[in-house]
């Protein structure tokens, strides 16, 4: 299963975080979009403005998570594809359970832990 159309390893990593950042991007504009109208006052220029200061306000925030996902998760991909010395979809499985795992440590240790046995658990058979 070899992809011939992905760029080599040092690339895809800012490849992918640049494609995750737009991805972000417009999702985060989409979804706050919305919020800010939910949320704004009657009328129908007030909602207009709190949409638009909405998306002003968080869209690049939603941009710039996802942007980090995106670079750990190739950073992770390409490390793995180097240490195995194969490109298979393992790798794949093991950055996303890794990725995921690193991303919880912010919040608990515990937590962390229960992330990563659940993703192996749940890959592995």
């Amino acid at each position: 299963m070899e992809e011939y159309a992905r760029e080599p390893c040092p690339w895809r990593i800012v490849d992918d975080c640049g494609g995750a950042f737009s991805l972000g991007i417009i999702g985060g504009s989409l979804l706050h979009a919305f919020k800010g109208w939910r949320n704004a006052p009657k009328g129908q220029y007030r909602r207009l403005y709190g949409s638009f200061a909405t998306i002003k306000q968080r869209a690049p925030i939603t941009g710039g998570n996802f942007a980090v996902w995106g670079f750990m998760y190739s950073s992770f991909d390409c490390s793995l594809a180097f240490i195995r010395k194969k490109e298979d979809p393992w790798n794949s499985i093991m950055s996303g359970a890794l990725t995921g795992s690193t991303l919880a440590v912010r919040s608990s240790l515990a937590l962390d832990i229960s992330f990563l046995l659940f993703d192996i658990f749940l890959f592995v058979p």
